[in-house]
């Protein structure tokens, strides 16, 4: 098998890794909340999940018995390399990565945070702008020597559009990101619960997915990542929501969590007509992997044959029904039930401008959610997931082929090895799970196409710059 660093060499294309994360070094973030006037100290950075749990205390701060009467969800715990003291300094230091990245086997790599994933998600909205405005100031200076092998993602609040919006001017226009990470939903109080006790709305709520029946229209924010040239990444945990509440066990927690984060948010926004009304965006799920939107994809297209508006009013129209057929068939064999007054085949009537649970998203055949899903949608995968291989099974519909992209997740407790990431993806060739050809799109084609199709010069001044261009080229 070899090496990492010995299978790129034996490859013929770039390998771009779409999901590297860094590990927050406090000393050097610290002086940036200070400059935003955020304390360190406040109860939000000090989960390491957002703040779910019922309580401000987090789950370290609790007793069991705390923990069982709140369901505070356990968290990543021991999540950060250790046995490899090398691979800890080098998710805390980019300017250690980018001497490592030959090693490791990656031509350029897109960075995310870790801790700062958690900026994105807590209530208080004075402490959620300030902390992303400075971890983005702070990542924009410290990459900016590395340019041209790394980049890290601006972290884009998204409580409202116009907070999404002032970030995201501010972080492409004023700091120079080209690539963003969005928040994966935002949660919101019932509005029954109005007038309420509070604290009531850390345990009921809704999640806001920015498609679907969301409480704001996220248009304007799609819009204008379109007109700056900007790609939108989600990577949003879950842990802390209904069934992700286990107070002892982080395992059990993050078990299909992601996966299940991001395939409600793909039907937010699919079913809310984003990528019809959006057809030149593209939008990554990450690290969740691709089954679930194979899955998906296929009950999307089975749900709509059987009811698009047609099928509805040729098969399940209750009009449709042969009453007299259906009273004397009840008088033949219903003899034993209950007798019922009025007639038991009627239905309450249906609101006609509800029928079409597809007009926001506008399908008229079934082909036409190929087009709205598998080619604006995208997929983060982790390299050593050996079900990415169902992006380029023929069993999809239509024949589709989901856009994958590798994630190495450096700096994270599943990746022991820095040096072996490429290794356990190259894995799926030599199991004869993919060929060669699917390889080179998961690692280097759908990567450069996801960024240079709404960023022509993404790659503009980096190592991959000139094998990027003849892949544009046709060549």
């Amino acid at each position: 098998m070899g090496s990492s660093s010995e299978i790129h060499r034996r490859l013929g294309h770039p390998v771009i890794d779409i999901d590297g994360h860094m590990a927050e070094h406090l000393p050097t973030l610290a002086p940036y909340f200070e400059q935003e006037g955020l304390s360190l100290d406040h109860p939000s950075f000090r989960r390491l999940v957002p703040p779910y749990g019922g309580t401000d205390r987090s789950w370290h701060e609790q007793t069991p018995a705390e923990r069982a009467a709140t369901r505070t969800p356990r968290g990543p715990w021991w999540s950060a390399p250790a046995g490899r003291t090398i691979d800890l300094a080098t998710a805390l230091f980019p300017e250690l990565l980018y001497q490592r990245l030959d090693d490791i086997g990656i031509d350029f790599g897109v960075v995310y945070p870790s801790l700062g994933l958690v900026f994105l998600h807590t209530d208080d909205e004075r402490y959620r702008v300030g902390a992303c405005r400075a971890l983005n100031r702070a990542n924009a200076e410290t990459f900016a020597p590395l340019a041209d092998r790394l980049t890290p993602v601006a972290a884009i609040p998204m409580h409202t559009p116009e907070e999404a919006v002032a970030e995201l001017e501010y972080a492409v226009s004023g700091l120079g990101y080209k690539a963003v990470l969005c928040a994966g939903y935002v949660q919101r109080p019932f509005e029954a619960l109005a007038g309420h006790d509070p604290e009531l709305s850390r345990y009921a709520f809704w999640l806001d997915q920015f498609g679907m029946d969301s409480a704001y229209d996220y248009d304007p924010v799609w819009a204008r990542a379109q007109e700056l040239g900007v790609s939108i990444a989600f990577h949003s945990g879950f842990i802390g929501m209904t069934p992700y509440r286990s107070p002892t066990s982080y395992v059990f927690n993050h078990l299909s969590m992601l996966a299940e984060g991001q395939q409600s948010l793909a039907k937010s926004l699919f079913l809310g007509g984003v990528t019809r009304r959006f057809p030149g965006m593209n939008f990554v799920f990450l690290e969740g992997g691709v089954a679930w939107a194979a899955a998906l994809f296929s009950d999307l297209v089975g749900h709509w044959e059987k009811r698009n508006l047609g099928a509805l009013r040729a098969n399940l129209d209750p009009a449709l029904i042969d009453r007299d057929l259906m009273m004397e068939m009840m008088g033949r064999f219903g003899s034993g039930a209950p007798r019922l007054e009025g007639d038991p085949t009627r239905r309450p009537p249906e609101d006609e401008s509800l029928l079409d649970e597809w007009a926001a998203c506008g399908i008229a055949e079934a082909s036409d959610i190929k087009a709205r899903f598998a080619e604006r949608f995208y997929f983060g995968c982790e390299a050593d997931d050996p079900l990415t291989s169902m992006a380029f099974t023929s069993v999809n519909p239509f024949g589709a082929e989901l856009k994958v992209m590798m994630g190495s997740d450096i700096a994270h407790w599943d990746v022991p090895d820095v040096t072996e990431v490429l290794e356990e993806a190259w894995e799926m060739v030599e199991h004869g799970w993919i060929d060669a050809a699917a390889f080179e799109k998961f690692t280097f084609t759908n990567p450069a196409r996801f960024y240079t199709e709404t960023n022509p010069g993404f790659f503009k001044g980096t190592v991959v710059e000139s094998a990027v261009d003849r892949l544009l080229a046709g060549e």
